[in-house]
C-alpha cells in the first residue's frame, strides 16, 4: 500500500509517463486539477491524444461555452480551446494515450 497527495503533484498529473508519477504507463494520463476564478490556460490541442475533462466543481469556459460540474467535456485530436475558471473549479481530465510532447499552443478561437 502507498498513500500520495495530489498537492505534491506537478499540476495534478499522478498517472502517465512523467514524473512525478504514482503509475508510470504511456497508455494514459489522469490529473486531478484545481483552478481558482479567473484561472487561464492558453488555447493548445493534440494531434494524437483525446482529452477528456470532468467538472466535478464550480464553473469553467472551453469551446466558448460555460460548463459546470457534472459536464464532460471531449476534445478529440485536432479541436483547440482554452480554459478559463469562471469561479473555483475543480476537474478530472484523463488523456488518452498518454502522449509526452503532444501539446500545441494555437491561437484563441473566435467566439
Amino acid at each position: 500500500m502507498r498513500c500520495e497527495r495530489i498537492e505534491n503533484m506537478k499540476k495534478g498529473w499522478f498517472v502517465g509517463n512523467f514524473e512525478p508519477s504514482l503509475f508510470k504507463t504511456n497508455d494514459v494520463e489522469v490529473a486531478v486539477k484545481k483552478y481558482s476564478t479567473g484561472d487561464y490556460e492558453e488555447a493548445h490541442y493534440h494531434k494524437i491524444a483525446t482529452e477528456i475533462t470532468v467538472i466535478m466543481s464550480g464553473r469553467a469556459k472551453m469551446f466558448g461555452t460555460e460548463w459546470q460540474a457534472g459536464d464532460i467535456v471531449i476534445a478529440e485530436p485536432g479541436d483547440i480551446t482554452d480554459f478559463t475558471a469562471l469561479e473555483d473549479t475543480v476537474n478530472t481530465v484523463v488523456k488518452i494515450p498518454g502522449m509526452n510532447n503532444d501539446k500545441y499552443f494555437a491561437e484563441k478561437e473566435d467566439e
